[in-house]
């Protein structure tokens, strides 16, 4: 069965990580899919794609009544994170509600063109799971996705941050999901995070916001959890990280003309 570790619980209030698939098909990315319970409500954040959907309604359905389930939320539109959609509406309530980027309604119908869509205008929005747990989507645009939210749950002082702080090629032998020495992570996530996103701009306005809001966990789509001392770590280096990889091979063999070499960011 595909591994579940619980991040946070507080009564009913919990936070459940689902990954580390041991049955996950070859050539299939490592997703982590999301589940927030409170007040008898649920919402899944990234429930993951279309090849992992039988693993994940197994082990989701091991720990939580899919009637539950009234709130579905994708960070953005890839398809290892909502190409499921049309499984999970036939399993979820009729009712549950679907939260995607304004931008990507049209695009995410790909996939279920039956779907009525909430969508999440640029400044984010709230999901209530009960009076006391209320869910925060938090703007992320063009990191690495245009229309890309990250949810913070003030509660639990948690972040799911959707692809930033993913990781690639870890080795988690323990199942614990966390990351132990984060010198030794930065590699996993810095091909990715230099390839992926495209805006230092993004990236400050990103960084200040999530400072401000004090997480003590940050949940990526994929790879492990930071707590933590290691929240901070990885804010202070992904806002020196150089980004926009592969924009030299856009300018061709001769590269940028010196003026504008000259204008690029040192960032």
């Amino acid at each position: 069965m595909m591994n579940c570790v619980t991040l946070f619980r507080d009564g009913d209030h919990r936070w459940m990580v689902f990954g580390q698939d041991p049955a996950r098909p070859d050539g299939i990315i490592d997703t982590n899919q999301v589940v927030i319970t409170a007040g008898g409500n649920s919402a899944m954040l990234d429930p993951g794609g279309l090849e992992l959907f039988p693993h994940m309604l197994e082990a989701v359905t091991a720990r939580i009544d899919m009637d539950s389930v009234r709130h579905v939320f994708f960070s953005h539109q890839d398809p290892d994170i909502c190409s499921s959609l049309p499984l999970w509406r036939q399993v979820c309530r009729p009712d549950v509600k679907v939260y995607v980027s304004w931008m990507w309604t049209g695009f995410v119908s790909h996939f279920d063109r039956e779907t009525e869509f909430d969508p999440i205008p640029d400044e984010g929005g709230t999901i209530r799971l009960s009076p006391s747990v209320q869910l925060e989507m938090i703007p992320a645009h063009y990191l690495h996705s245009p229309g890309n939210f990250s949810v913070f749950d003030p509660a639990a002082r948690i972040l799911f941050t959707g692809d930033l702080g993913a990781s690639l090629g870890h080795e988690d032998p323990q199942g614990t999901y966390t990351v132990d020495d984060f010198d030794a992570h930065v590699p996993l996530m810095e091909p990715f995070h230099r390839r992926w996103l495209g805006s230092a701009e993004a990236r400050d306005a990103w960084v200040h916001r999530v400072a401000t809001l004090d997480p003590r966990m940050l949940v990526p789509q994929h790879g492990l959890v930071m707590k933590d001392d290691h929240v901070k770590r990885f804010l202070d280096w992904l806002g020196g990280l150089d980004l926009s990889a592969g924009i030299d091979a856009v300018w061709g063999p001769g590269g940028p003309p010196a003026k504008a070499a000259d204008q690029r960011s040192p960032r």
